[in-house]
């Protein structure tokens, strides 16, 4: 990982990454909190995908937490989840970058490349091509994936407002988790990916969280 700089006019996008039950909600908002403390002058906002703006919560319900009499197709269920990404990166994202602040999210892209790619079957060129316009030039400055092992991940899914990921069996994230290690390989997220063991306590993982943003960056001045 090439560390990177941080000045007081520095913005920051960190995204937290992994299969479902790995504890990224917890953990970004804990990271959330550990900036917010650490860096006083600047804001820090926590988001999600799908999600995080008024528009791309309806389409989370919809694409997300929606049970319907029809199966959903691949490729229709790509282009909804990249909507909803191209509305939250636009209307949260960007906006604080411009204004040197830094975002922290719950998923990004990378999960696309790696649930619709491998877990659904369409291939990374097919999903990257329906995501490219979405992302545009908005690519995080670090990514922390959060490692652990699938039979104990997989009895930590508890979102009570519905996801349909959580459903999957085994065989899909196995498939899914692939796609995670061909996504850390790809040229423009060189030296972006920091791999987490999430085995630990909360705290314990939070704590190697900081430790490896520490590590990965040049200390920002708060005063």
């Amino acid at each position: 990982m090439l560390k990177q700089h941080l000045s007081l006019e520095s913005s920051m996008y960190i995204v937290f990454e992994g299969i479902v039950g790995t504890g990224k909600t917890t953990q970004s908002k804990l990271f959330s909190n550990f900036l917010t403390k650490k860096y006083p002058n600047k804001k820090v906002t926590w988001t999600r995908e799908p999600g995080g703006s008024e528009i791309a919560d309806q389409i989370r319900k919809l694409v997300q937490g929606t049970k319907f009499k029809e199966k959903m197709d691949p490729v229709c269920d790509a282009y909804l989840y990249a909507a909803s990404r191209a509305q939250t990166l636009r209307t949260v994202v960007k906006p604080e970058l411009t204004k040197g602040n830094f975002v922290v999210s719950d998923r990004n892209f990378l999960t696309s490349l790696s649930f619709q790619a491998f877990g659904m079957g369409l291939g990374m060129k097919k999903v990257w091509k329906i995501n490219s316009v979405a992302v545009g030039d908005i690519i995080p400055d670090l990514i922390f994936f959060l490692d652990l092992d699938l039979k104990t991940a997989l009895t930590r899914t508890q979102d009570l407002s519905g996801d349909k990921w959580e459903s999957m069996d085994e065989n899909f994230f196995i498939t899914a988790k692939k796609g995670y290690i061909e996504t850390s390989k790809l040229k423009f997220l060189k030296d972006k990916i920091v791999f987490i063991d999430a085995k630990g306590s909360i705290d314990q993982v939070q704590k190697n969280i900081q430790i490896a943003f520490n590590k990965n960056t040049s200390v920002l001045k708060t005063n």
